[in-house]
């Protein structure tokens, strides 16, 4: 780091499903001490690779910064968790994105209304098509649609910024499910408070990073 650079208040190593998100509360908030350095969104296909990935990034970060893991424990079985606490560095609360966003008591109420829902944010509805459609092979085999999705009674859209492109992409995700759909706004749920909280903290120069 060049000299007489501060180090940023705040490092926040994201899956790269949140990143629009979180430069947008940067942005809005006009955090100018916040660095964001994104994982690729891709390594939800692969949940194990997600703790070896975080732990590198965290081995390339300098000691006495302030760190926030923006991703749950997205399928990762409590391995993500093992990493963080071995580093002293907190993860946003919450299983998956989903819970980041509208919260883990509305998500249980709706799992328990309907356990065969699946769920879209923002960031899956605008890439419905490659990280849904394309990645199980429906472009070749449409009519593995039936059989993937047997168990599935409804398509639930967790809106962050709702508008009328972002619906209309929902509607014909549902279409091509073959699911009724329900659009719930959530905002940016916890994601935000939690932010908030840390660049507060940071600012007051609480809670660093262990030195190790």
């Amino acid at each position: 780091m060049p000299m007489g650079q501060q180090m940023p208040s705040l490092l926040i190593i994201a899956c790269g499903a949140l990143s629009r998100e979180i430069k947008a509360l940067i942005s809005a908030n006009a955090w100018t001490d916040v660095r964001l350095e994104c994982l690729p969104a891709d390594l939800h296909n692969r949940p194990e690779k997600i703790p070896a990935a975080v732990s590198e990034k965290l081995s390339q970060v300098s000691r006495g910064t302030r760190v926030l893991v923006a991703y749950g424990d997205c399928g990762t079985g409590g391995r993500l968790d093992k990493v963080l606490e071995e580093q002293g560095v907190e993860r946003l609360s919450g299983a998956h994105c989903y819970d980041i966003y509208a919260g883990e008591s509305v998500m249980a109420a709706l799992s328990e209304q309907e356990p065969g829902t699946f769920y879209l944010t923002d960031f899956l509805v605008r890439h419905f098509d490659r990280l849904v459609i394309r990645e199980l092979g429906l472009v070749k085999h449409p009519e593995l649609t039936s059989v993937y999705f047997a168990h599935y009674k409804r398509l639930v859209y967790l809106s962050q910024c709702p508008g009328a492109e972002l619906e209309a992409l929902a509607y014909q995700a549902a279409e091509k499910l073959q699911l009724p759909l329900e659009i719930r706004n959530t905002g940016f749920g916890s994601l935000e408070t939690t932010l908030i909280r840390l660049v507060g903290q940071a600012g007051m120069g609480s809670t660093d990073r262990e030195e190790t």
